[in-house]
């Protein structure tokens, strides 16, 4: 079985957010991805996060007609903060032992992973599907730390978007995807300041969630 790990802060959960997941299961024959909400996030300020609730409401509806996304709680029921080596170690002891957990995330954060709490630990854990972002070159994994590249000049294809996957060795041994995909420019910062102002998010979020919205989390026509 592999398995993606999608988790982020879906504050709200967009258009993008289901494009980048789908485009990953299916150029990496993913089984199944499973979105994991943000429930306390280390580095974000919480009064710009709707309550962790409403975000895994969301989440549910937005996957529903996806059979091959499921929804995980793991962080949002965690008392403390959460850190991506704590819920890949839990998810680990959750699932078989031959399991393949990919670990899913932008190119942005990729960068930043050396920061995060004990990233040795993490790339001994699973693997990565790292996907392209605006502002970013692939390039730049050329002197990242834990990464073997053989072949400079492939990063630069990635960064023509004329190859769809290409994969890599971590020094741990295990493998990293570099997934380049046209941008997709939904962000959920730019939603919830249409919605504050009272402008359209048609076709930036899928109807149910946009419905949720509309009957949750307003008040007086701007979210709470």
């Amino acid at each position: 079985m592999r398995l993606g790990l999608y988790g982020g802060v879906f504050n709200p959960i967009h258009r993008c957010h289901l494009l980048v997941a789908d485009i990953i299961r299916g150029r990496l024959g993913l089984n199944t991805v499973l979105f994991i909400p943000s429930g306390d996030p280390p580095h974000k300020p919480q009064s710009d996060i709707f309550p962790a609730s409403h975000r895994m409401e969301m989440v549910r509806l937005a996957i529903e007609p996806y059979p091959y996304f499921q929804l995980s709680d793991i962080e949002t029921r965690r008392p403390t903060k959460s850190y991506s080596i704590d819920t890949v170690r839990e998810i680990k002891a959750l699932y078989p032992a031959g399991a393949q957990l990919v670990f899913m995330l932008g190119l942005d954060a990729f960068l930043d992973l050396p920061g995060w709490k004990d990233p040795d630990r993490l790339f001994e854990a699973c693997d990565f599907a790292v996907i392209s972002r605006p502002g970013y070159v692939f390039k730049s994994l050329e002197k990242f730390p834990f990464l073997e590249i053989k072949d400079p000049g492939v990063l630069a294809r990635l960064d023509t978007v004329t190859v769809e996957i290409e994969e890599f060795r971590l020094k741990t041994g295990r493998s990293l995807w570099a997934v380049p995909i046209p941008p997709c420019n939904v962000s959920s910062k730019d939603i919830r300041y249409r919605l504050n102002h009272k402008q359209s998010v048609e076709n930036l979020l899928p109807p149910s969630v946009s419905s949720y919205i509309l009957k949750h989390l307003m008040s007086g026509g701007s979210p709470l």
